[in-house]
């Protein structure tokens, strides 16, 4: 049996918080029970009168309502009369006598405000203190429970947690089930990310040859491409912890919050590393600094510098990578992008016709589909679709297939589907008048017959005067495959197809309706690009004109102006030109076809639908 060695000095106990509340709860709880103890006894009206006539009462002070008579033994008590009659009146009328009232020391005091008794006071400073000493005492409890005071919750992190095969014995979290078998269509990305992988799994690998892997990456892309996909990937790949919290999680009303915040995330990451960290939307908390009206205080900028302290922090040792996504890379803090921060870079774009029939694979796993159905074929219709957008396309298809109570998905379904995600359902109560249906059809045959007769124009793959949407009939071009470059031919084929409905109304019906009013702002905006952005203009040259505000991901937020008013309308003239001449000749495609334009017009009056085999056909 051991024995301490008397030698050995005690150890030293520290007067903390949690003692101080709990001598001050003892204290404040005996003064309440004393206060509680010899509290003036609350008697009625008709007991106090009988008393002052029986002489028990030696004197008496009436302050306002309230009447405290003091008896022979030296104690207190209270009772309260009825307002607006006064205690000599309220005794008498209870038979007390008027000697009796002559013979007692009577003291009016000014009435007091109402308010808490000292023994209320008492029990409320105890209650206090009590909590006080429990939240000192055990944090982790109100916290993990609830019942924690805003001040003790707000500075503290709450990630999404998922532990890996590395997690500690305390992680509460399943283990992250994705890898990159379910993330398809950004081979490349893989192929960066990779490195990251092997630095998680065997960091010794790395170290003993000096290597420093760099400690942040960076995701940009278009929303729906797969940036918080990939990043729970990489955890789970390597099989980390994955720490997962939004940019703007860090910002709260309280100053402080967001970089107290930040440190415990950090703090936890480290706790359990070798781990990733994920913060999606950074450019909430990673906005340039001074590009806002705020001062340099800025709870926003204070938060940054602490990510940037915490990132400068790492050591060759903290196996922590930090990943982050945004799709606004052009306004983060360059000193978040420097090297020894986000120095590595991924970025994912729309996939091509080849990612997206793998993306397309990757959410049809489990799904009846027909045998004679092709997901290439599927792929190919869906030019410009992200992987949030295919996997919404394959839940509309079995949604459209389960409403129908067919055994499987179709290609009508996914037709149906796509159809949906881009035109908006199908209005059946949409009734328009005969003039009305002639002249949707004829509006959508021009569409048709231009296009088809045009050779930089995409294929037709389908021509409907079904209303979806706000659109009362659509014309579908179908490219044959992806294409990154264009030629000016091609811009000028596009706009003669968009003019293409607005000159078939004014060929047969001698005028023009407002339903080419889309057709008309698309090709305005492609004929300016044409002239301010890509120099296809003889008179213009070779300068760009206006300053895109933006993103490439995103879309223009406008244009800022950088010209003088004689180019703006030299601009102007050359934006007419382009669309003065393709209109006429649109015109004249539809005047010299003008019995396939008629012939397609009455397919669809009585059809309503034609697909690109039935319109082939018509055309040949």
């Amino acid at each position: 049996m051991l024995s301490r060695n008397p030698r050995q000095p005690k150890k030293k106990q520290i007067f903390t918080l949690q003692h101080g509340l709990a001598a001050l709860t003892l204290i404040l709880g005996l003064a309440t029970v004393v206060a509680w103890m010899y509290a003036p006894q609350t008697i009625s009206i008709p007991q106090m009168a009988r008393a002052v006539e029986a002489g028990e009462v030696k004197s008496l002070v009436v302050q306002g309502d309230l009447l405290i008579g003091t008896t022979a033994s030296g104690s207190q008590v209270r009772a309260l009369k009825e307002r607006g009659i006064s205690a000599i009146d309220t005794l008498q009328f209870f038979s007390v006598s008027t000697g009796t009232l002559r013979a007692l020391p009577l003291l009016i005091e000014e009435s007091q405000s109402a308010g808490f008794d000292s023994h209320q006071i008492l029990l409320t400073l105890t209650v206090l203190a009590f909590v006080g000493y429990l939240l000192a005492r055990y944090p982790g409890w109100f916290q993990e429970n609830g019942w924690g005071l805003p001040f003790f919750n707000t500075r503290r992190s709450k990630p999404l947690f998922l532990s890996g095969s590395r997690g500690g014995k305390d992680d509460k979290a399943k283990a992250p089930t994705v890898t990159f078998q379910d993330v398809a269509g950004t081979d490349q990305a893989k192929l960066e990310l990779q490195e990251i992988i092997e630095f998680l799994k065997e960091p010794s690998k790395f170290a003993k040859l000096g290597a420093r892997i760099p400690r942040g990456v960076l995701m940009a892309g278009p929303p729906g491409t797969g940036k918080t996909l990939l990043a729970k990937a990489v955890a789970g790949e390597a099989g980390v912890p994955f720490f997962s919290i939004s940019g703007s999680e860090f910002v709260e009303m309280y100053v402080g919050v967001g970089a107290a915040r930040v440190r415990d995330l950090f703090k936890q990451a480290r706790k359990h590393s070798p781990a990733v960290v994920f913060v999606d939307e950074i450019d909430a908390v990673g906005r340039q600094r001074g590009a806002s009206n705020g001062h340099g205080n800025d709870e926003r900028e204070q938060t940054l510098n602490q990510i940037l302290v915490e990132m400068d922090g790492f050591t060759t040792d903290t196996n922590v990578i930090v990943m982050a996504s945004t799709n606004r890379p052009d306004i983060l803090d360059p000193a978040l992008l420097r090297p020894g921060r986000f120095d590595r870079k991924v970025f994912l774009d729309r996939p091509d016709v080849q990612s997206r029939e793998a993306i397309l694979a990757v959410h049809l796993r489990g799904k009846p589909l027909d045998p004679a159905i092709s997901i290439a074929e599927v792929a190919r219709l869906t030019p410009g679709f992200v992987g949030a957008d295919l996997e919404n396309l394959a839940n509309e298809a079995a949604i459209l297939a389960a409403r129908r109570g067919l055994a499987v998905i179709g290609r009508v379904e996914f037709q149906d589907a796509m159809e949906r995600i881009i035109a908006g359902p199908e209005r059946q109560n949409k009734i328009l008048s005969k003039l009305e249906r002639d002249v949707v059809a004829y509006h959508e045959a021009g569409h048709a017959v231009v296009m088809h007769y045009l050779e930089y124009c995409d294929p037709v793959h389908k021509v409907s005067i079904v209303s979806r949407g706000m659109a009362l009939g659509y014309t579908m071009p179908m490219p044959e495959g992806d294409k990154y470059l264009r030629r000016r031919e091609a811009f000028e084929d596009e706009i003669v197809g968009l003019l293409g409905g607005r000159a078939a109304e004014e060929i047969i019906f001698n005028r023009v309706t407002t339903g080419a009013s889309n057709d008309l702002e698309r090709a305005t905006k492609l004929a300016r690009a044409m002239v301010t952005r890509y120099g296809f203009s003889q008179k213009l040259g070779l300068r760009t004109f206006g300053e895109e505000q933006g993103n490439a991901y995103l879309g223009s937020l406008g244009e800022a102006r950088d010209y003088s008013e004689e180019k703006a309308r030299v601009i102007d003239q050359e934006i007419d030109q382009i669309l003065a001449t393709a209109y006429q000749r649109a015109k004249t495609l539809l005047t010299e076809h003008r019995s396939k334009l008629d012939g397609l017009a009455a397919a669809l009056l009585e059809v309503e639908t034609i697909e690109r085999s039935a319109f082939e056909a018509l055309m040949a």
